[in-house]
């Protein structure tokens, strides 16, 4: 279990972030068509995993348009954004903000996600949600870049996580 925290708070997380140089586990999530998705329908990509709490808050936001513009011109690069918020709300903010460069996978049906990637928030008032984090996985789900930001209202290093998509 580690430490975030929320507005200067501590907020306890469950499991434990996966390392560099480990590979990433697998996972199951659901999709925009309600459909569940795995890990391995990204094979061959390099993956940038855009962990967030809601996509209804400011920074979640911020941070899903700054990758998406980010992606634009990479080739073979996947960008998950993955949060608890249900399928519908993902795709409706997509839409509404026009992001293209973006596959929304959600985890309310799989909330071991959280543990096995070690960003579930155990306590405070976002309990249940997944704290922010960024990783990239290459294309054999290596992973390159983990970044569990420790104030969950401040944005990620975006500069490293795309330096590692880059490398």
């Amino acid at each position: 279990m580690s430490q975030v925290t929320l507005k200067g708070q501590p907020v306890q997380i469950s499991g434990v972030i996966p390392q560099k140089g480990a590979n990433a586990p697998q996972f199951t999530l659901t999709g925009e068509s309600l459909s569940d998705v795995t890990l391995n329908k990204f094979a061959g990509k390099k993956k940038i995993l855009n962990i967030v709490p809601s996509l209804d808050t400011t920074v979640c936001a911020i941070s899903a348009r700054k990758f998406n513009a980010a992606v634009a011109n990479l080739k073979d690069v996947a960008l998950l954004n993955i949060s608890m918020d249900l399928p519908f709300a993902q795709k409706r903010f997509c839409d509404s903000e026009k992001l293209e460069n973006i596959t929304n996978l959600s985890a309310f049906r799989y909330p071991l996600f959280g543990v096995d990637y070690g960003v579930q928030i155990k306590d405070g008032p976002l309990a249940g949600l997944l704290a922010r984090a960024v990783l990239v996985l290459d294309e054999r789900n290596v992973v390159r870049h983990v970044q569990l930001v420790p104030e969950i209202a401040q944005e990620p290093d975006y500069d490293a996580a795309l330096a590692a998509v880059r490398a």
